[in-house]
């Protein structure tokens, strides 16, 4: 049984990553930080855990909880894991880290997305990029993960076959992406109640939101990425487009079925990418470790349409923070995880 501590565990995300850890046959909790809300029953900030953590409280944070972990996750708002992931990494716990502070390699590609300096630059390089399905030989070998951006696990994971595979120009790239408020995190924010959020959707981070670094970052894109928020709990649904390469057309693969061929192909082995001729959606995702794509080609136009759909806090966070760990700690990476969505 691996010990396992969750840092910054009464957001969203640290509530997945407590249901999923409940769920794990080969993890238990160890310890469950929320600094704001220390000493409260996980149960009484969320009642759908207190079945599973009927007597656990949130702590604060203290290097001493580390002690005989076998594995952290990390699930704090950005900016503020790089204090602390320097004794987090020499205590030698395996560690997933949820926010953006180390996805990005280059401490100057992180000051220009963040607009503000890396406090711990000379750590950068010690983490693997989490998105499983691309990197898993480095995630295997590494005892520290940055896992992905929600957004770009969903772009990433429609384009990828058809860049690698030499279908579309990478410097064409457009992703048009829907999320759930629970994306925004648990803390109210002005566009995020009920009254703004409900009946609303709007685009948001024009041109400049940070997860486009992510996304040309895996793709060797300068892609055009647009974030919008929609009134729902839970999902995104990317929209990519791209054109074709010339040599794609030569070859004659800019058919519906040839390009699903691709993707097909691509993910034949994955066991939570699931490719099909329907077009995806969030509900079919839901509470589910599972990303639907589908691929098209427009002859109209000559674009290449992928679109995918994943649930933001499962796939697009501790869903897939959890596969990581189980990798690096040298369990089966489906193991605790389940690509059934929950439906209706």
């Amino acid at each position: 049984m691996k010990l396992i501590g969750i840092i910054g565990a009464s957001g969203y995300t640290g509530a997945e990553l407590l249901r999923l850890v409940a769920g794990h046959p080969e993890m238990e909790l160890a310890f469950a930080t929320g600094d704001t809300q220390a000493g409260e029953l996980i149960g009484d900030l969320y009642p759908s855990l207190a079945a599973a953590h009927p007597r656990t409280r949130f702590e604060k944070y203290s290097p001493g909880l580390l002690a005989g972990v076998d594995g952290v996750f990390v699930a704090l708002p950005h900016g503020h894991s790089q204090s602390l992931m320097g004794e987090i990494l020499g205590s030698g716990v395996a560690v997933v880290d949820l926010g953006a502070d180390f996805r990005l390699p280059d401490p100057d590609s992180y000051e220009r997305w963040y607009g503000e300096p890396h406090s711990s630059p000379e750590l950068l390089d010690t983490f693997a990029y989490g998105l499983t399905e691309l990197y898993r030989d480095e995630i295997t070998s590494s005892r520290a993960v940055a896992n992905p951006g929600c957004y770009p696990s969903a772009a990433n994971l429609a384009l990828a076959p058809l860049v690698r595979a030499g279908v579309i120009d990478p410097a064409s790239i457009i992703v048009n992406a829907l999320s759930g408020v629970s994306g925004a995190g648990r803390p109210p924010k002005a566009n995020t109640t009920f009254c703004a959020a409900d009946e609303n959707v709007g685009a948001y981070g024009l041109i400049s939101h940070r997860h486009t670094a992510e996304i040309d970052l895996v793709l060797g894109a300068t892609a055009l990425f647009t974030p919008h928020l929609v009134p729902m709990n839970r999902g995104i649904l990317a929209t990519c487009t791209a054109r074709p390469t010339v040599s794609a057309r030569d070859a004659g693969i800019l058919t519906d079925q040839a390009l699903l061929d691709v993707a097909t192909d691509f993910y034949e082995a994955e066991p939570f990418v699931v490719v099909s001729q329907r077009s995806p959606s969030t509900k079919a995702t839901l509470g589910s470790n599972a990303v639907h794509i589908t691929v098209r080609h427009d002859p109209r136009t000559d674009n290449v349409l992928a679109i995918a759909a994943l649930d933001n806090l499962t796939k697009g966070a501790s869903g897939s923070a959890l596969q990581n760990m189980n990798l690096v700690l040298g369990l089966p990476e489906t193991t605790g995880l389940s690509s059934i969505g929950v439906y209706p």
